[in-house]
């Protein structure tokens, strides 16, 4: 019995050549202009590349190349706003900023300076101080009109003692007609220093005070 070798069958074109397998991940825009040009160099001059088709794979790789180069465009200006977000931040070392908090630091022989969110234009806005034990350690009227109002407590008691350093809760309450209203209190501290997180890139501030606040809840300057 007489065999025949795979060459003559394979030279007569009537051996299949397994199918590679394609490799997973994206064609690269290198990798596609390479396969376009190949495309082209071996048409059938007979029967040439319809020119829809040609436009259509041209199209296709002027997509894929804009894509990336908005992309990139898109991260440059991306890090060059992080860039001059924080030398506006930069800015801010050595200011004193409002921030919304409900505790206070009473640092020794010193001071509390803040304000009082009162969008709604509560009347009589008062400021309650108390310790972490819950105790009410004295009230501080809160003046000013518009959608803040200032408060400032000088660290003493309801007896004018001297109240000791540390941390204090602070409770807003005004009256708009026969209705008691809560309110938010914003804390003033000095800005210490700014940092950038390595992975988001957004920007905090290191408030005296207050320990790290995220730039965006600066409130107001000065």
């Amino acid at each position: 019995m007489s065999t025949i070798d795979t060459n003559t069958l394979e030279q007569a074109g009537l051996l299949r050549q397994p199918k590679a397998e394609p490799k997973q991940g994206q064609l690269g825009q290198e990798q596609f202009l390479e396969l376009m040009v190949t495309q082209l160099r071996n048409q059938d001059p007979f029967k040439p590349l319809e020119s829809g088709e040609f436009l259509g794979q041209l199209a296709q790789f002027g997509t894929v190349s804009g894509i990336e180069d908005m992309q990139q465009s898109l991260k440059e200006l991306a890090g060059s706003l992080t860039s001059n977000q924080a030398l506006q931040a930069a800015s801010l070392v050595g200011r004193q900023v409002y921030v919304p908090a409900q505790e206070a630091w009473l640092p020794p022989a010193g001071t509390v300076t803040g304000a009082v969110d009162n969008p709604e234009g509560a009347r009589d806005v008062v400021v309650g101080v108390y310790d972490f034990a819950g105790r009410l350690v004295t009230t501080v009227a809160a003046a000013g009109s518009g959608p803040q109002a200032n408060f400032h407590w000088d660290g003493t008691d309801a007896q004018g003692e001297p109240a000791a350093p540390g941390f204090y809760q602070l409770r807003a309450v005004g009256r708009q007609g026969d209705t008691s209203l809560s309110l938010d209190t914003l804390v003033r501290g000095g800005v210490e220093s700014v940092s950038i997180d390595r992975y988001t890139g957004g920007l905090s501030l290191t408030v005296t005070g207050l320990g790290e606040v995220d730039l965006g809840k600066v409130r107001q300057i000065g």
